[in-house]
C-alpha cells in the first residue's frame, strides 16, 4: 500500500493530471506539493509494515490521509456544483481507498487476534 501511494505521488509530479475538481488544494498550495503528502505518507504506511500489528496504526493513519483529503475536495467541488463530477470521484476514494484501508487496518496478521492484542484493542476475550 505505501508503495503504491509513493507511485501516485510521483505519478502527480512527473505528469501533472487536469486538476479539475482539486481547486480548493491547488488554491492552497502547487499540485506537486500536494504529491509530497502522497510520498510521505507512502513512506510512513510502508515503514509501519514492519512494525507489529496495533503498533502499526500509525501507517493506516498515514495511509488514510491523502484520499480522504482528496474525497473530501472532490466532494466539495461537486456539492458547490463547480465540478459535479466530484461526487462520483469521492465516493470512489471513500470506498476503493478509505474503505479498503479502513477495513484492513482490523485484520491481524494471520487473521488470529492474541489475547495480548484483544486486551489492547479493548475486545473481550
Amino acid at each position: 500500500m505505501g508503495i503504491g501511494k509513493v507511485c501516485w505521488g510521483l505519478g502527480f509530479i512527473v505528469q501533472p493530471p487536469n486538476t479539475a475538481g482539486l481547486e480548493l488544494l491547488t488554491g492552497l498550495a502547487p499540485l506537486h506539493c500536494w504529491a509530497a503528502v502522497w510520498i510521505l505518507a507512502g513512506v510512513v504506511t510502508f515503514g509501519s509494515a514492519w512494525v507489529r500489528f496495533v503498533q502499526d496504526r500509525f501507517g493506516f493513519l498515514a495511509a488514510s490521509v491523502p484520499p480522504a483529503l482528496w474525497a473530501f475536495v472532490y466532494g466539495w467541488a461537486a456539492v458547490t456544483g463547480s465540478y459535479p463530477r466530484g461526487v462520483f470521484i469521492f465516493l470512489w476514494y471513500i470506498t476503493s481507498h478509505c474503505g479498503v484501508i479502513w477495513c484492513a487496518s482490523r485484520v491481524p496478521p494471520g487473521g488470529r487476534v492474541t489475547p495480548n492484542e484483544r486486551a489492547v484493542e479493548g475486545r473481550p476475550g
